[in-house]
């Protein structure tokens, strides 16, 4: 049976992406090929305790939520999270992924709303994105962009407006916690009257930055 190396499980609120907001079980795996500047979760790089996909199963029952978030690291980087993704859709969760826009997001389940997160020129890994997985986005799906500062921002914003056509997925522009005032960036996209959704962390404004909340 497929096996997933996993650094946590917890329930908290939903702090990001289209599901802000909703009692759910974060499955954090271990492993990330990445080192942005500004990871908040660098103890999910290493350790972590092998769990059987029954096991996360078990627990996603006994969570008593029906939204799951399966998140890092980055989770793509071991090969039974596809299985793990489907496992969870086939038990009837509303599953999401939060995964970096470095590795392929073709293969994930449909059933799955993808965040996928496009790394920007200041995260120090904007090198290692996957432009081709725009083309495959969905309205089921979304895309963000974690921004570190103005220059991130218009980089952002020309690569959306060099597009031909526009994204199907929401696109999600978020500031770097401590290091982009929201409502600087607030501003910038009301300016440029961007089509783009702003997103705060809820989960570090009721927590700050705790881990496993």
């Amino acid at each position: 049976m497929s096996r997933l190396k996993v650094t946590e499980t917890f329930v908290s609120i939903q702090g990001e992406a289209d599901a802000v907001g909703w009692p759910t079980l974060f499955i954090r795996l271990t492993g990330c090929p990445l080192r942005c500047v500004y990871c908040d979760t660098q103890y999910s790089f290493y350790g972590g305790e092998w769990r059987t996909l029954d096991e996360l199963l078990v627990i996603a029952r006994e969570s008593s939520v029906r939204h799951v978030c399966v998140t890092g690291g980055e989770p793509l980087a071991q090969k039974a999270c596809l299985e793990l993704l489907t496992a969870l859709c086939e038990a009837s969760y509303s599953v999401s992924l939060e995964t970096s826009g470095a590795l392929d997001v073709a293969r994930v389940d449909p059933r799955v709303s993808r965040v996928v997160d496009l790394k920007t020129p200041e995260s120090g890994e904007g090198k290692r994105n996957m432009l081709q997985n725009l083309d495959v986005l969905t309205s089921h799906d979304q895309l963000k962009f974690v921004l570190c500062s103005r220059t991130d921002y218009e980089w952002a914003r020309d690569l959306l407006r060099e597009r031909a056509a526009p994204l199907p997925a929401q696109v999600l522009f978020s500031p770097v916690w401590g290091q982009v005032e929201p409502r600087d960036l607030a501003d910038w996209i009301l300016a440029d009257r961007l089509p783009v959704r702003l997103q705060v962390q809820l989960h570090k404004y009721l927590w700050g930055s705790e881990p496993g909340r």
